[in-house]
Protein backbone atom coordinates (compact mmCIF):
# COMPACT_ATOMS: atom_id res chain seq x y z
CA UNK A 1 0.00 0.00 0.00
CA UNK A 2 2.92 2.30 1.12
CA UNK A 3 4.77 1.54 -2.49
CA UNK A 4 1.28 2.81 -4.31
CA UNK A 5 0.81 5.67 -2.53
CA UNK A 6 4.96 6.74 -2.80
CA UNK A 7 4.08 6.07 -6.80
CA UNK A 8 1.07 7.77 -6.96
CA UNK A 9 1.98 10.60 -5.27
CA UNK A 10 5.33 11.05 -7.37
CA UNK A 11 2.69 10.51 -10.60
CA UNK A 12 0.60 13.53 -9.00
CA UNK A 13 3.94 16.03 -8.56
CA UNK A 14 4.87 14.96 -11.82
CA UNK A 15 1.45 16.81 -13.64
CA UNK A 16 1.74 19.64 -11.50
CA UNK A 17 5.25 20.26 -12.82
CA UNK A 18 3.53 19.92 -16.54
CA UNK A 19 0.84 21.90 -15.57
CA UNK A 20 3.37 24.86 -14.44
CA UNK A 21 5.31 24.57 -17.52
CA UNK A 22 2.10 24.65 -19.85
CA UNK A 23 1.34 27.97 -18.71
CA UNK A 24 2.22 30.96 -20.41
CA UNK A 25 3.61 32.42 -17.64
CA UNK A 26 3.52 32.13 -14.09
CA UNK A 27 2.20 35.07 -11.62
CA UNK A 28 5.22 35.17 -9.16
CA UNK A 29 6.81 38.24 -8.21
CA UNK A 30 10.77 39.22 -9.19
CA UNK A 31 12.30 40.40 -6.82
CA UNK A 32 15.75 39.26 -7.85
CA UNK A 33 17.45 37.90 -11.26
CA UNK A 34 17.43 34.75 -12.00
CA UNK A 35 14.87 33.72 -9.11
CA UNK A 36 13.16 31.16 -11.46
CA UNK A 37 16.56 28.89 -10.90
CA UNK A 38 15.70 28.76 -7.48
CA UNK A 39 11.96 27.98 -7.93
CA UNK A 40 13.42 24.74 -10.50
CA UNK A 41 16.13 23.81 -7.90
CA UNK A 42 13.54 23.61 -5.33
CA UNK A 43 10.93 21.70 -7.20
CA UNK A 44 13.32 19.27 -8.13
CA UNK A 45 14.69 18.88 -5.13
CA UNK A 46 11.29 18.19 -3.55
CA UNK A 47 11.14 15.44 -7.01
CA UNK A 48 14.25 13.42 -6.03
CA UNK A 49 12.68 13.18 -2.52
CA UNK A 50 9.64 12.17 -3.99
CA UNK A 51 11.30 9.56 -6.61
CA UNK A 52 13.96 7.92 -3.88
CA UNK A 53 10.63 7.20 -1.74
CA UNK A 54 8.79 5.50 -4.16
CA UNK A 55 12.11 3.88 -5.93
CA UNK A 56 13.58 3.06 -2.44
CA UNK A 57 11.49 -0.16 -2.59
CA UNK A 58 12.95 -2.18 -5.55
CA UNK A 59 16.74 -1.04 -5.13
CA UNK A 60 18.59 -2.09 -1.78
CA UNK A 61 21.78 -0.41 -2.99
CA UNK A 62 21.56 2.90 -1.75
CA UNK A 63 24.11 4.55 -4.48
CA UNK A 64 22.05 3.32 -7.02
CA UNK A 65 18.88 4.86 -5.77
CA UNK A 66 20.59 7.79 -5.25
CA UNK A 67 21.69 7.82 -8.63
CA UNK A 68 18.91 6.84 -10.26
CA UNK A 69 16.51 9.87 -8.48
CA UNK A 70 19.59 12.42 -9.99
CA UNK A 71 19.31 10.75 -13.54
CA UNK A 72 15.56 10.42 -13.48
CA UNK A 73 14.94 14.35 -12.60
CA UNK A 74 17.47 15.79 -14.78
CA UNK A 75 15.66 13.31 -17.86
CA UNK A 76 12.63 14.74 -16.32
CA UNK A 77 13.71 18.79 -16.59
CA UNK A 78 15.20 18.09 -20.21
CA UNK A 79 11.98 16.51 -21.44
CA UNK A 80 10.10 19.51 -19.52
CA UNK A 81 12.25 22.31 -21.34
CA UNK A 82 11.40 20.46 -24.48
CA UNK A 83 8.08 20.23 -24.05
CA UNK A 84 7.75 24.08 -23.37
CA UNK A 85 9.26 24.71 -27.13
CA UNK A 86 5.33 23.57 -27.91
CA UNK A 87 3.91 26.19 -25.27
CA UNK A 88 3.16 29.53 -26.22
CA UNK A 89 5.26 32.29 -24.45
CA UNK A 90 7.61 30.09 -23.05
CA UNK A 91 11.02 28.58 -23.88
CA UNK A 92 13.36 25.82 -23.01
CA UNK A 93 16.48 27.16 -21.09
CA UNK A 94 19.61 25.04 -20.50
CA UNK A 95 20.00 26.88 -16.88
CA UNK A 96 16.61 25.66 -16.04
CA UNK A 97 17.62 22.28 -16.75
CA UNK A 98 20.57 22.83 -15.06
CA UNK A 99 19.21 23.99 -11.53
CA UNK A 100 16.59 21.52 -12.00
CA UNK A 101 19.38 18.73 -12.03
CA UNK A 102 21.32 20.74 -9.04
CA UNK A 103 18.22 20.57 -6.65
CA UNK A 104 17.85 16.53 -7.37
CA UNK A 105 21.55 16.33 -6.41
CA UNK A 106 21.27 18.96 -3.41
CA UNK A 107 18.22 16.49 -2.09
CA UNK A 108 20.36 13.52 -2.20
CA UNK A 109 23.55 15.05 -0.63
CA UNK A 110 20.90 16.09 2.32
CA UNK A 111 19.39 12.50 2.57
CA UNK A 112 23.12 11.41 2.67
CA UNK A 113 24.24 13.97 4.91
CA UNK A 114 21.16 13.05 7.28
CA UNK A 115 21.57 9.33 6.86
CA UNK A 116 25.13 9.75 8.29
CA UNK A 117 24.40 11.90 11.37
CA UNK A 118 21.13 9.40 12.42
CA UNK A 119 23.11 6.71 11.92
CA UNK A 120 20.14 4.70 10.16
CA UNK A 121 21.54 2.89 7.15
CA UNK A 122 17.71 2.13 5.82
CA UNK A 123 17.67 5.63 5.21
CA UNK A 124 20.39 5.63 2.10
Amino acid sequence: MIKALDFLILGLYFLFIFFLSDQSSLPAPIWFEYQDKLYHAGAYFIMALLIWRAIRHYFRTPIIVVFASIIFCSLYGLSDEWHQTFVVGRSPDILDWVADTVGATLAMLFLTFLSRITKKKELI
